[in-house]
């Protein structure tokens, strides 16, 4: 029985065209085993006027049901069936829906089980008793050739009618994949947003006492799952990012016992050190199209902003050059403007420039120092540490203007964005202990989680979209 893992083919059985309407009816799955698809919504479009702005999104009760099955069998995604398993797929999606201020989920464990023939014939009555509002079924099955099938259904109950329907086959090690798919679905379709349940986030998994902490590099779902470390914990790492391919991550290493930014290749597992420079480098950014990388480099006691190619050739470009410490950068979604911190000010602020260096230009005039910006994929806000007195998580205007801080803690820093930019990672460290860990916050600031990790956790980055 054949188990994909790689990136790549599970781009293939992703991104592969989509099938007719028909083709996602359970009832006739059974003569489609083998083929590798991505099966067609019937999409018409959002449901519009439900986000216009913060106050208008809609707080709808979604009722997640168990994921029916035509023959409950063992797979290498659960030993204990294909049954087992409808319940897990029901169960991420009803925690993907559920900690984002849009919706009212009740998950499979509290609902009852639908039949694999009322998949595409849901017992209305049944959920209108419940009050729920909107209906999730799905299903899943076994092929042949060791993969599984997985179809998605979201219906309007009060209208009894379906609004849409899509499903993958994957290999059983990407069933979660499949969920989180199902997930973005329905978020998509009710909200009118693109989704960001199906991505990856690269972070800092920390263990060990506060004065000697070990610091690897680590990948997990955007939902906690599916861990694993990268590096082995020899040598310090700090602030990686995702390229926008998902194939390396950039990152701090003081793997030669100097603070350098390496481009780490996830297939090959192979590294590459950004610049030869002898200096101190940290920060790195990509750029949107994943041809540059920022990054900081401290020279003589003075820090500047950089640019670079990701694949390592030509010359560094200077893009700061003045006598203040300036550090980091993040580049606008179109790739035009970048916001960075400096103290030329005399305190921590946030500055904007254009790509090329030009038109340096003061944001943040508000009380309290402002650190590591990051703007987001929809361009409309930029993300940062607020920090006066305790370091709190915020957003403002590209222009500085409409502050809003998102979280009360002691500690919060390094915001990282959905890619949708509906919702705001960071991390928390716990006073006295100096422990960390990853939370994220919607844009309300009224929905805030804990996201759970192995080990303790910190710098979290949060990639685009699984292509």
């Amino acid at each position: 029985m054949r188990i994909l893992s790689s990136l790549a083919v599970a781009a293939l059985l992703f991104g592969t065209p989509a099938m007719a309407q028909d083709d996602l009816d359970p009832a006739t799955m059974a003569s489609q085993d083998g083929e590798p698809e991505a099966v067609a919504d019937q999409d018409d479009g959002p449901l519009r006027g439900t986000v216009t702005d913060d106050s208008a999104w809609q707080d709808l009760g979604i009722a997640i049901a168990a994921f029916a099955t035509n023959r409950d069998v063992a797979t290498p995604a659960n030993s204990s069936g294909t049954e087992a398993l409808g319940l897990e797929l029901a169960r991420v999606v009803y925690n993907d829906l559920r900690f984002n201020g849009l919706f009212r989920p009740v998950g499979p464990d509290a609902l009852p089980r639908p039949s694999y023939d009322q998949i595409t014939a849901p017992a209305f009555g049944t959920w209108q008793g419940r009050s729920a509002e909107m209906l999730v079924h799905g299903f899943v099955r076994a092929n042949d050739d060791g993969r599984l099938t997985v179809g998605c259904y979201l219906y309007d109950v009060a209208l009894q009618t379906e609004l849409v329907r899509e499903g993958w086959v994957v290999a059983p090690a990407e069933w979660r994949r499949a969920a989180h798919r199902c997930a973005d679905l329905v978020y998509s379709r009710l909200s009118g947003e693109d989704p960001f349940f199906d991505s990856r986030i690269a972070y800092i998994a920390e263990t060990g006492p506060k004065d000697n902490r070990v610091k690897r590099l680590a990948i997990m779902d955007s939902d906690g799952a599916n861990h694993r470390f990268i590096t082995n914990g020899q040598s310090t790492a700090l602030s990686p990012r995702y390229s926008p391919d998902y194939s390396r991550i950039a990152y701090l290493s003081y793997v030669d016992g100097n603070p350098r930014i390496y481009v780490y290749d996830i297939d090959s597992g192979r590294q590459q050190l950004v610049t030869e420079s002898p200096n101190a480098t940290f920060a790195p950014r990509w750029s949107p199209d994943g041809r540059y990388i920022l990054y900081s480099m401290a020279v003589s006691g003075n820090t500047d902003i950089y640019r670079v190619r990701s694949d390592g050739s030509g010359r560094p470009e200077r893009l700061t050059s003045g006598p203040a410490i300036e550090v980091g950068g993040s580049y606008s979604p179109d790739g035009r403007q970048i916001v960075f911190e400096s103290d030329q000010s005399g305190a921590q602020q946030c500055y904007v420039m254009d790509a090329d260096g030009s038109n340096q230009r003061r944001i943040s005039f508000f009380g309290g120092r402002c650190a590591t910006p990051e703007w987001s994929p929809r361009g409309d806000q930029i993300a940062f540490t607020h920090i006066a007195g305790d370091f709190r998580i915020a957003v403002m205007n590209p222009n500085g203007r409409n502050m809003r801080q998102l979280t009360n803690a002691w500690h919060d820093e390094g915001p990282t964005w959905a890619p949708n930019g509906r919702i705001i990672q960071f991390f928390r460290t716990e006073r006295n202990s100096g422990d960390t860990s990853i939370w994220q916050v919607d844009l309300t600031g009224d929905n805030e989680r804990r996201l759970r990790t192995p080990v303790g956790a910190s710098d979290p980055a949060w990639g685009p979209v699984l292509p």
